[in-house]
């Protein structure tokens, strides 16, 4: 697109590859991130992640780190490392510089146990929602500015009632069926990914009858509606499907599948 020259100034002047001591008090302050991963297909996942500022601690000037909490369970980004450690780190001040920064790199998880060992500084958090179930370690390749000039700037709300659920199961605090996916659910059916590159049509073929049985047994009754749906045989819908009229798919088994 004729950028050459401007891209080629940009990393002279802007792109790191580890964090300079600036970069380093940016992120030592931050409350929330963007993250970044993708699965070995290459098939992408964007996700937010939020704690108390500092929560993305710097173990120095090439690596950090921050605790998952618990969540839904179903644990997308921790998947996707395992499966590809490239993830890239988007944060943003909105309230106080209006500017952004880029952390690019490679990332693994660490027990908790493991990573106190090894860092004994580290806080633990008293508040139960908060409490690691596992760390993210990610090494720096890249880190460089995101530009001021399209980034909104916000003010803090006050905090109502008793503060932000940690950790809650609660259906109405979480969110609810905010956008209505849940009450589509029962003529919807379970989600099936699409064919991954590379799959041939056989484990294809195969992959898709699993779901479909495993649908059609809620639909007669026999889940139990309190999984996660990840092909464990265990239901993703807490309400009971007893009495409902067999599932039969939506879409057709053509041979050509």
């Amino acid at each position: 697109m004729g950028t050459t020259e401007r891209a080629d100034r940009f990393y002279a002047d802007q792109v790191l590859d580890r964090l300079n001591p600036r970069m380093r008090e940016f992120v030592n302050r931050q409350e929330m991130f963007f993250l970044a991963t993708a699965d070995r297909h290459g098939a992408c996942d964007n996700t937010f992640r939020a704690g108390p500022p500092g929560f993305l601690h710097v173990l120095d000037d090439a690596t950090l780190a921050y605790p998952e909490y618990r969540g839904n369970g179903v644990h997308a980004s921790l998947g996707n490392i395992e499966e590809n450690p490239q993830v890239g780190i988007l944060m943003v001040d909105f309230l106080r510089d209006r500017i952004g920064l880029h952390v690019n790199g490679r990332a693994r998880s660490v027990a908790d146990d493991e990573m106190r060992r090894a860092h004994p500084w580290l806080p633990a958090d008293q508040v139960p929602g908060r409490r690691a179930l596992v760390w993210v370690v990610i090494t720096v390749e890249e880190a460089y500015i995101h530009c001021a000039k399209h980034i909104p700037h916000l003010q803090k709300a006050p905090t109502r009632g008793d503060g932000r659920p940690w950790g809650t199961d609660d259906f109405k605090r979480k969110g609810g069926d905010f956008f209505g996916a849940a009450s589509e659910a029962p003529e919807r059916g379970p989600f099936l990914p699409p064919p991954r590159p590379g799959a041939d049509a056989a484990t294809w073929r195969a992959e898709a009858e699993r779901v479909l049985a495993r649908a059609e047994r809620y639909a007669l009754g026999e889940g139990t509606g309190t999984g996660t749906g990840t092909g464990t045989g265990t239901g993703t819908r807490a309400e009971s499907t007893a009495g409902a009229p067999p599932f039969s798919g939506w879409f057709s088994r053509s041979a050509s599948v």
